[in-house]
């Protein structure tokens, strides 16, 4: 555990959400194969957490795999979920002896029987917890959660319980991952690219956004800060003007 005092922040987001991104380009430069990126970035995961956990955020959801990245080599993909697997049947007592819930977000039907099994019970054991959630995507991409949304609401349609009349934006969010949490204050991109990637496309319509240029291997608890640090010198005003802002404080 890091010792290191996290600076005093006026307001800590409840929910961060993590694109980890720059684990090929660090193996790279070192001249190693892509997947040690990816085993190198777990100390990144482990930082990542713990902060979380000691700054009271309520939800940390990270971009682990996307329903795209089933396009990369097959290779990289094997080791990518054996290390998925050896991670969750080694972090996740860890997990649960803090007291952090641990929630898979995405298509887990496309995973093997085995990890879906240790997936499984990984969300059993920590069902109970009370302090940090950690949501990984899996096989996760937003435009699929919006279009899941959507094939659940047009069943439900076509059996009767909603009319289509009743159908408006606080419905919809029902029907997406997550909906039960609040949505991310904060997203953070590492690795230097400028976008979203198919990300929490529904959920982010307010979230403020921060682009690191570090590797997510690189990515420690000063990065993490840095982040913080900018979100709160931000004015969120969901639509408002300055003005009714003041008038609500």
């Amino acid at each position: 555990m890091t010792q290191n005092k996290a600076p005093e922040f006026e307001t800590i987001p409840r929910h961060v959400a993590v694109v980890m991104d720059g684990n090929n380009r660090w193996a790279k430069r070192r001249h190693l194969p892509g997947v040690a990126g990816h085993k190198a970035g777990v100390k990144a995961v482990r930082s990542v957490i713990e902060q979380a956990a000691r700054l009271e955020v309520e939800v940390l959801t990270l971009f682990a795999f996307s329903s795209e990245n089933w396009k990369r080599p097959e290779q990289e993909v094997n080791a990518l979920m054996q290390l998925f697997l050896r991670a969750l049947q080694k972090e996740v007592k860890k997990l649960h002896k803090h007291n952090i819930r641990l929630l898979i977000m995405g298509d887990v039907s496309a995973f093997s029987d085995t990890l879906q099994e240790h997936i499984h019970i990984a969300q059993d054991l920590t069902e109970k917890n009370t302090g940090l959630t950690l949501v990984i995507a899996a096989n996760y991409g937003g435009r699929w959660d919006m279009s899941h949304a959507a094939k659940c609401i047009a069943r439900e349609v076509k059996e009767g319980k909603i009319n289509p009349e009743e159908i408006d934006e606080n419905l919809f969010s029902r029907y997406t991952c997550l909906s039960e949490f609040p949505e991310p204050d904060l997203c953070i991109r590492t690795g230097g690219e400028l976008r979203i990637s198919n990300f929490m496309l529904w959920q982010f319509a307010y979230a403020e956004l921060v682009f690191s240029d570090a590797l997510w291997p690189d990515f420690n608890e000063t990065h993490f800060w840095s982040a913080l640090e900018q979100y709160n010198s931000r004015t969120r005003r969901f639509g408002r003007t300055d003005e009714q802002l003041k008038e609500d404080v």
